[in-house]
């Protein structure tokens, strides 16, 4: 085998620490990846204008969908544990130049995550701070944005379990908040519930029926997107094949259920036939409906929003700082990325690369573009390549479980793999703008954007792949390595990467 790595200090860590974190921190990786509290406020009504009062069958189809690229992961990550993640899936079920492009797609969709909802943080808490203290500037929301950078930064730099266990408490928060907001308007809906929100009876006449559900899912699928985070845990979880693959289907499932719940709360509560105008901001909002309904109810939805940005950037540092350590052991990223401090075996300079990126392009975009626009660009980054990813790792199941017939399950490793493909493919059409559908919108500058900027970085990364191809194919082969079978084959004595004290 050919040697990729580095020759540690003696005595310092040579990788990832196995076992720091069990099922429960493995589980809220993916849950605040999915960020649900910023999900049901702002996410989810923006399938409202298709669906009406009946998004909570859009959410529905929305969860199927979602299971379906869910299923597919659980059965790689139980087969596959590898911080590499869908880029390691890619490569294994694919080809290995696959796998590298979900690595250079993927890592750089994560990076946009934490200075997406950052944005969200800085311009929700100036907002509603001079909504009730009109003397505070309502622009002046870049400082709370960077408390949430250093608390991101802090809390990669101790390590997976203080990152992991951050997540654990800010997610569990933000749940317990939604839910009992939801309760509450549900009580106060009465004798106006009606299951009839699950039907199609309460579609907008210009998106009348199914069609209109549909559309709404479209745009309420996106809000399960990063229930693949897990995965980039695997080499630090215990029990990895058997743990991630039970927490990426226990987050969709459970984060599922409390879409359901809170959209059927909110549907109720505002009226089914009027729900059309729910928005994300405003009166006809998550916010607006609690402040007019129990008065003080609207600051512990605001606490859950604030609590939901910071612990989804927190699990957007994860994931990328995971994937980049991956790709930095193998050379396929710079190898510095791979290096991890003594005490706590965090990849820290790929933590510290991180949050520099993040800052730059929250004070770039929020402060060049305003923070909706901001925000609505690096959305449209996200999705473009999140949703290629979810059906690449789809076929991916495909590919993998052909080259093992003896694990080949027809119904999970193919059937479910291309319903799943078939269930993204619009929702990509729609971050994409590609108005192949009636209901997808053209994409307007500054978001019209970020096609061409995605479209130029996957570019360099095949200029990128061809180079590497040429003169180390070996690191475009390694892409596709379970470092965690390579170190029980090896033995601890080989160096997996370089630390520092």
């Amino acid at each position: 085998m050919t040697d990729l790595s580095h020759t540690p200090a003696p005595g310092a860590p040579t990788a990832l620490r196995a076992g720091a974190v069990g099922l429960r921190e493995v589980l809220f990786q993916s849950v605040t990846d999915m960020a649900p509290a910023a999900a049901i406020a702002a996410s989810i009504p923006a399938g409202a204008a298709f669906a009406g009062g009946s998004l909570p069958l859009a959410v529905l189809f929305a969860l199927v969908a979602s299971l379906l690229c869910a299923s597919c992961v659980g059965e790689l990550a139980a087969r596959i544990p590898a911080a590499g993640s869908v880029a390691t899936f890619a490569a294994k079920g694919l080809h290995p130049a696959i796998g590298f492009l979900v690595a250079w797609g993927y890592t750089f969709a994560a990076a946009l995550l934490p200075p997406l909802v950052l944005i969200q943080l800085g311009a929700t808490t100036a907002q509603t701070i001079n909504a009730e203290w009109s003397s505070y500037p309502a622009d002046l929301w870049w400082p709370w944005a960077l408390l949430g950078a250093a608390i991101i930064l802090a809390a990669g730099l101790f390590g997976v379990q203080a990152s992991a266990r951050l997540g654990s408490v800010l997610g569990i928060f933000e749940v317990v908040v939604f839910v009992v907001v939801a309760a509450l308007f549900i009580i106060h809906a009465g004798s106006h519930n009606t299951l009839s929100v699950f039907t199609t009876h309460h579609t907008p006449a210009a998106h009348h029926g199914l069609s209109g559900v549909i559309a709404g899912s479209v745009f309420t699928v996106l809000a399960f997107a990063g229930f693949e985070g897990a995965t980039s845990l695997a080499e630090e979880a215990e029990n990895p094949r058997r743990t991630v693959r039970r927490a990426v289907l226990l987050a969709t499932v459970g984060v599922g259920v409390i879409y359901l719940f809170t959209t059927y709360a909110a549907s109720v509560a505002f009226g089914p036939d009027r729900f059309t105008d729910f928005t994300s901001a405003g009166a006809s909002s998550w916010e607006g409906l609690a402040r007019s309904l129990f008065g003080i109810a609207w600051f512990f939805i605001f606490l859950a929003i604030v609590n939901s940005t910071i612990a989804n950037a927190n699990a957007g540092v994860n994931v990328t700082s995971r994937m980049s350590f991956a790709m930095g052991r193998i050379h396929v990223f710079p190898s510095p990325l791979a290096a991890l401090s003594r005490r706590h075996q965090a990849p820290y300079v790929a933590v510290i690369a991180s949050t520099v990126l993040t800052v730059a392009l929250v004070l770039g975009l929020g402060l060049g573009y305003g923070t909706t626009n901001g925000f609505s660009m690096l959305g449209t980054g996200i999705v473009i390549i999140f949703a290629a990813v979810y059906i690449i790792v789809d076929a991916s199941c495909i590919g993998y479980f052909l080259r093992h017939r003896e694990q080949l399950n027809p119904l999970l490793h193919i059937v479910v793999p291309i319903l799943g493909i078939v269930a993204f493919i619009p929702a990509w059409l729609n971050a994409a703008g590609i108005q192949a559908f009636s209901f997808i919108a053209p994409l307007t500058a500054p978001v019209s954007y970020m096609g061409p900027v995605v479209g130029v970085w996957m570019l360099l990364g095949v200029v990128y792949l061809a180079y590497q191809q040429s003169r180390h194919p070996e690191r475009v082969v390694a892409v596709g390595l379970v470092h965690l079978d390579q170190l029980a084959a090896e033995g601890p004595s080989q160096p997996a990467a370089e630390t520092v004290g």
